[in-house]
């Protein structure tokens, strides 16, 4: 199938076939650009209510600039990757404080911005400006792979380039956001990773996975990264009616968020070794049950020891005890954290 077949058939699929989602009925960049970070790693039922809180809150870029980073976590809690959230808020600083509050039109300008890569920059440039740029994505590397039969390694230098260079050959030039947000909803909706529509596939005529009966082999990808295991051992610490908590300051999971007082470990604690740690005194402290969580690359595996010693805590906890904040309930429930933090707090009753 030639390229302007293959982009024509996906698009008068999507005309047809498409989800309904609000930022696919506006080409106001601001919206789109909201969208398209928030969908990051998130799936679209999760995305967006977050979406609709974000936009009736901050209904402008401007109005983005000008709220507190702390205010935009507490919004985005429960999302992850919190990266994000933070490179939001300096976008939105640059495009009002560098581009007089107007997002550029090119996706080569875009690019230039905090936290807008290529795809994100072809995303906003094409749905917004009708610009020819091809998106990719997972769901792109998928349908062009399976579609052509393509076993590049998508994870390599040379495999990027060579799926980014054939987009680039397909993209329709008289309709450029309607055939992105095409080849995107169909590997969202029909070509998916696992038991994908083939039957139904207005491309399985020319389609080589469909051929061979091997979508799933499709695409290849590199080794996958190996898990890292973490314990984390939070101290609940109560005094005059507060709580004790901090915010993460390393360059570490959670950045800017609220936790405990930690302690990490490079192995699970026995419970000799908690008993030695924290003392034999046990009318001192109570340790809860493990809680897991799971991240992308990490797998944190915590429990919460609600503390009633003070006076030796500082030399377990060390220097850390010297940032923690004493906050109400009330602050405690509007500072941003992370789920686990959450998870414990509403299991556990503790405000």
């Amino acid at each position: 199938m030639k390229a302007v077949q293959f982009s024509k058939k996906l698009v008068e699929w999507y005309q047809d076939d498409h989800r309904d989602l609000p930022w696919r009925n506006t080409r106001d960049p601001y919206k789109i650009w909201l969208s398209e970070i928030i969908l990051q790693q998130t799936r679209v039922a999760q995305g967006l209510p977050y979406y609709q809180k974000f936009v009736k809150k901050y209904p402008t870029v401007g109005a983005l600039a000008r709220a507190r980073q702390p205010d935009i976590l507490r919004l985005w809690q429960g999302l992850g990757y919190y990266s994000r959230a933070r490179n939001l808020h300096a976008c939105a600083r640059a495009i009002v404080d560098l581009h007089q509050s107007k997002f550029p039109t090119t996706a080569a300008v875009l690019r230039t911005l905090p936290g807008i890569g290529p795809y994100t920059a072809a995303a906003i440039a094409s749905f917004a400006f009708d610009e020819p740029v091809a998106v990719v994505d997972g769901n792109v590397y998928r349908v062009l792979a399976r579609y052509f039969g393509i076993s590049d390694d998508i994870t390599s230098t040379a495999g990027k380039l060579r799926f980014a260079q054939l987009a680039q050959e397909l993209i329709s030039h008289q309709q450029p956001a309607s055939y992105n947000q095409a080849i995107m909803e169909f590997g969202a909706t029909c070509c998916t990773p696992h038991s994908p529509a083939c039957d139904d596939c207005v491309l399985r005529a020319g389609c080589k996975a469909k051929a061979g009966q091997n979508p799933e082999d499709y695409p290849v990808k590199g080794k996958i990264k190996t898990v890292r295991q973490r314990y984390f051992y939070y101290f609940v610490i109560r005094k005059a009616g507060k709580i004790a908590m901090k915010p993460r300051t390393d360059k570490d999971i959670w950045q800017g968020l609220f936790d405990f007082p930690l302690l990490e470990t490079n192995k699970a604690l026995s419970p000799a070794a908690m008993k030695k740690l924290l003392g034999r005194s046990d009318n001192r402290w109570t340790v809860s049950a493990e809680y897991k969580h799971q991240l992308t690359h990490q797998t944190i595996r915590t429990r919460f020891i609600e503390w009633r010693d003070q006076t030796t805590l500082k030399q377990i906890v060390g220097s850390r005890m010297d940032q923690v904040q004493w906050l109400t309930n009330r602050e405690v429930e509007k500072a941003p954290k992370p789920v686990l933090i959450l998870r414990y707090l509403e299991e556990s009753k503790v405000l």
